[in-house]
Parts: structure tokens; C-alpha cells; sequence
């Protein structure tokens, strides 16, 4: 959308089929457009872990951004605020913050490559790779199933979830597969399984 108004009217627009519980513009002010024990219609078809109806169990956050040009400082302020709220209210851990590109690989790309997921970790909302100890043998099926025990569940393309895990965490990186793709797939995975004491939709 070319501005936050015109996505909260997109987002407000029954015959769109599309809604997300908030909405925070270039300049932090957060909109509430759904409340957040009812559902709405953010992420489509897509998967994490064994939850394969997102929607029915998450809670939709839009930015306005075109998903390429920087965030702005007062609207990750706000965003950093409003999860810190939503993840309390509802006892969600940090590893269950997870993008619409991470669900729906290929098909979602927000929040896009200038997203600063490293801050959101920072600020325990979120999760980042701590460990760098590099593997001797770096192969797509170890990488594959490290994305897979983390939650990136939606495919099982090679390429494409190499793409998708450094849309997040790699975002200026590029070439095959390597040793640091896989250490830090496999640290996330070892820390944090995505389907342990989770409850399967």
C-alpha cells in the first residue's frame, strides 16, 4: 500500500477478505482494528510447526512499510511496545514471534530484508543464532531438517527455504548453502523446537 491510511482502509474492507488485529504507521501510531481474542484474516494459507490454520492462532501485526525501504525508528518503538504487551497478555514465547514470510515462504516476503529482527531478539521478544561453531559437513537435508524442527514446516524447497531463513537472518547474504547457514539454523533449532509442549491445530 502507498500509505498506512490506505492499508487500514484495505485492512477495514470486508469484501477484501483480509484484516490483522493492528496496524503501526510510519510514525508509531498503532491502529486496533481487530481485538485480539477474536480472529482475523493476516497470514492465509501457510504453516508453522504443526499449526497449519496461523490465522486461528496468531496475532496479525501490518506496518506500513513497502516491505524494501528502512523502518522507522518511531515505528519499531511503537511495534517493540505493542509485542511486549501482546506477548505478556497471552504467554507467548519469544520464539512464536515469527514473520509472514517464515509461515508462507514464497508467497509472504514481510516484513522484508531491512526488518531489524536482531533489535526485536535484543528486546526478548523475539529470538536470534548465538552460536557460530561451524559444521564440518554442511548438506540441504541437515539444513532442511534444522528448519523443519525450528517450525519452518510450509516447504520442504531446498532453495526456497534457504531464501526464506535469510530473508530473516541473512538478509545481505547470498550463494549456496554454507557452514554458517547451518550453525545457525541448527543453534535456533537445538534452543528452540517449535513444537515442544505446543498444542497442534
Amino acid at each position: 500500500m502507498s500509505s498506512a491510511k490506505a492499508a487500514a482502509d484495505t485492512l477495514c474492507n470486508p469484501d477484501n477478505e483480509v484484516s490483522a488485529h493492528y496496524l503501526i504507521s510510519e510514525d508509531g501510531e498503532v491502529l486496533s482494528l481487530v481485538p485480539e481474542a477474536m480472529r482475523a484474516w493476516h497470514a492465509g494459507a501457510g504453516q508453522w510447526g504443526a499449526v497449519s490454520d496461523v490465522n486461528s492462532r496468531s496475532i496479525g501485526i501490518e506496518l506500513s512499510n513497502t516491505g524494501l525501504a528502512p523502518f522507522a525508528a518511531a515505528q519499531m518503538d511503537a511495534l517493540t511496545d505493542l509485542l511486549k504487551g501482546i506477548t505478556a497478555r497471552w504467554a507467548i514465547r519469544p520464539e512464536r514471534v515469527i514473520g509472514h514470510s517464515d509461515m508462507a515462504p514464497g508467497r509472504k516476503i514481510d516484513p522484508g530484508p531491512r526488518f531489524d529482527w536482531r533489535r526485536i531478539a535484543h528486546e526478548g521478544i523475539s529470538v536470534w543464532p548465538v552460536s557460530q561453531k561451524l559444521p564440518q559437513d554442511v548438506g540441504t537435508a541437515r539444513f532442511a531438517a534444522a528448519m523443519a524442527a525450528f517450525g519452518y514446516t510450509a516447504t520442504n524447497d531446498p532453495e526456497l527455504l534457504l531464501a526464506t531463513f535469510r530473508l530473516r537472518f541473512r538478509s545481505r547474504h547470498t550463494g549456496p548453502l554454507d557452514a554458517t547457514d547451518l550453525a545457525m539454523i541448527s543453534d535456533l533449532a537445538a534452543r528452540f523446537p517449535v513444537d515442544v509442549n505446543a498444542a497442534v491445530a
